[in-house]
């Protein structure tokens, strides 16, 4: 079976995540970054975080990069364009994408049109802020969290905005390219044809929007569609209750589930005849944390847990990063890399298992490691690779 190849000028997170998700597929990733500019070179991300190889390689950069190839091409240059078109053609490149403005694309030598002119088959994928109807739009994680709403509804009830404690929109935005590719690489088996697909972080977000945007139809209260805290706004009770040394979320999702928790003996105190239906505890919901809360800070975590578990009410203590890392049903499943030491660096499980996909993955390549060999395998010759070196098309 053909390996996929996917050329990728990316930078920051939303693409690398995506990317990276083919390469555990076994899939050829190549990463396009660019030459020149008054910064340091290359994805501003290779200087975000400690450092762990080398000065272009640091915490936050490796994770989404692992398994990569890293070429520097300056696309602001027409050399640059006809290059870009060379390594699409003689790498028999599938997949073409981008994260950078719409407003960039024609400039820069990758729009649709450009690219797809003399291979119809390619697909073209670019992740943006708002889609190419809004050219000229950054998009940022945390502002398009606050744009599509998800601050307003993060957060105490009466405290103020907040942030997710991870970039969802980004990742949300990068599995929306993932899954996107795959539907055009089915259909494209089906037709010969590619296609060009544009995920607009801010469209991807408003899609997850499902559980309080279409309550402002059915007129709704505005405490439905804001922050709640830890609590869940519709099943009650769903919560973090304090445990005698920590704590513990429980969710109870039906009225089955209610009567199973009040059959347990120490938590008979919170039952009444109102409570038995979630419309009923909707209307007690103030009181029942409060009757929950007195139950659970009497007793150790564990106990309460033992409890829960054989009532088979969804239950468990929070756990840090530390601890999510030892869970035995992941830890097993967590993917590597390694140092250019030799030292194993541990990261996020596969999303779902899949035969033959790779758990561990080569290092995160340095900037413009893979350039001389790349264009090398395109068919350039050392000489013409050194004139493009000297003329700061390539690094």
């Amino acid at each position: 079976m053909k390996r996929r190849t996917i050329l990728s000028m990316e930078q920051a997170l939303s693409l690398p995540y995506a990317t990276l998700r083919f390469a555990q597929l076994g899939w050829r990733v190549i990463r396009i970054e660019a030459t020149g500019g008054k910064g340091l070179p290359g994805d501003p991300n290779r200087y975000i975080g400690s450092r762990v190889a080398d000065d272009d390689r640091r915490s936050y950069f490796i994770a989404p990069n692992v398994g990569k190839e890293a070429i520097a091409v300056n696309l602001k240059d027409e050399r640059g364009h006809a290059l870009l078109k060379t390594l699409i053609d003689k790498l028999d490149v599938d997949v073409f994408c981008c994260n950078t403005v719409p407003s960039r694309y024609a400039s820069l030598g990758i729009a649709p049109e450009q690219l797809r002119a003399a291979r119809p088959q390619l697909i073209w994928a670019g992740i943006s802020a708002m889609g190419p109807a809004f050219p000229e739009a950054p998009g940022y994680d945390p502002v398009i969290q606050a744009m599509a709403g998800y601050m307003e509804v993060t957060g105490e009830r009466d405290g103020p905005p907040m942030l997710n404690g991870i970039p969802i929109i980004d990742l949300k935005a990068g599995d929306e390219l993932y899954a996107n590719v795959m539907r055009a690489l089915l259909e494209r088996y089906e037709t010969g044809q590619g296609q060009v697909i544009d995920v607009s972080m801010l469209q991807a977000a408003a899609s997850w929007l499902i559980t309080v945007l279409p309550l402002i139809d059915f007129g709704c209260r505005d405490d439905e569609i804001t922050r709640a805290g830890n609590e869940h706004r519709k099943f009650i009770p769903t919560n973090v209750y304090p445990a005698r040394d920590g704590f513990v979320y429980l969710a109870i999702g039906s009225d089955v589930q209610w009567r199973r928790l009040c059959a347990i003996p120490k938590f008979a105190p919170v039952a009444n005849e109102v409570r038995q239906t979630n419309e009923g505890r909707h209307a007690e919901r103030e009181a029942i944390h409060r009757d929950m809360a007195a139950v659970t800070a009497q007793y150790p975590a564990d106990v309460l847990l033992a409890d829960l578990a054989a009532a088979t009410i969804p239950a468990t203590r929070i756990h840090d990063i530390r601890q999510v890392r030892e869970l035995p049903q992941l830890a097993a499943k967590l993917t590597r890399t390694r140092l250019p030491d030799g030292r194993v660096v541990h990261m996020p499980p596969l999303a779902v298992d899949q035969q033959g996909a790779k758990t561990e993955l080569g290092f995160a390549p340095k900037y413009g490691e893979h350039t001389q060999s790349v264009l090398t395998e395109a068919g350039l010759a050392t000489g013409e690779i050194d004139v493009l070196r000297a003329a700061g098309v390539i690094a």
